[in-house]
């Protein structure tokens, strides 16, 4: 099971709702996959970017792929495409999710969609910067662990205590916010 999380960055709202700019941004999806697959290289984009007459660059990108016995979930936060069936298998929006979880039995890794729907919701949410451990508590220096944060949804009880009787672990997570500082990472 893998899932890629990546972040095209356009000027204006009005250019990221057009459909031609969304299947740009497939189109780089799609090759990047494929680069982290080892089955090609990054295509070039250029010419489609001045078709569309603003300027765009691929700002990152994480392909995260999960043995069987673990699952992922995602949560993108902003609009569905734009009508486009060519283009449902993707989501659009300004912050983004994906968290790898372990269920409690190897085998029992399908009924976790609406629980990793949560989880990526969260983390959209409160912008941790760890998972932590089940045993933070709350509040000071562990209110940027993931597990010690309240609950978006229920502010009374942690994230620890909301996925504590599923017996799911929350292994890592990885948050794509568009406009927020990232550090060149040159690749080796």
């Amino acid at each position: 099971l893998a899932i890629l999380l990546c972040q095209v960055n356009c000027e204006t709202d009005f250019v990221a709702r057009n459909t031609k700019f969304q299947h740009l941004v497939q189109q780089v999806a799609i090759g990047t996959m494929q680069h982290y697959r080892g089955t090609v290289e990054q295509p070039s984009t250029y010419a489609k970017i001045g078709k569309l007459g603003e300027n765009m660059v691929m700002k990152r990108a994480a392909w995260v792929s999960v043995p069987e016995n673990c699952f992922i979930g995602s949560y993108v936060h902003g609009a569905p495409p734009s009508g486009n069936p060519l283009l449902s298998n993707m989501m659009f929006g300004k912050y983004g999710a994906v968290v790898i979880c372990s269920p409690p039995n190897p085998c029992d890794n399908s009924d976790f969609a609406e629980l990793g729907w949560r989880l990526g919701q969260h983390v959209v949410g409160m912008a941790p910067l760890s998972v932590g451990s089940p045993e933070d508590e709350p509040g000071d220096d562990s209110e940027t662990k993931m597990l010690a944060q309240p609950f978006l949804l229920d502010p009374a009880i942690s994230l620890g205590q909301y996925i504590q009787p599923t017996g799911v672990s929350v292994l890592d997570f990885v948050r794509f916010e568009c406009g927020e500082y990232m550090e060149t990472v040159e690749a080796e």
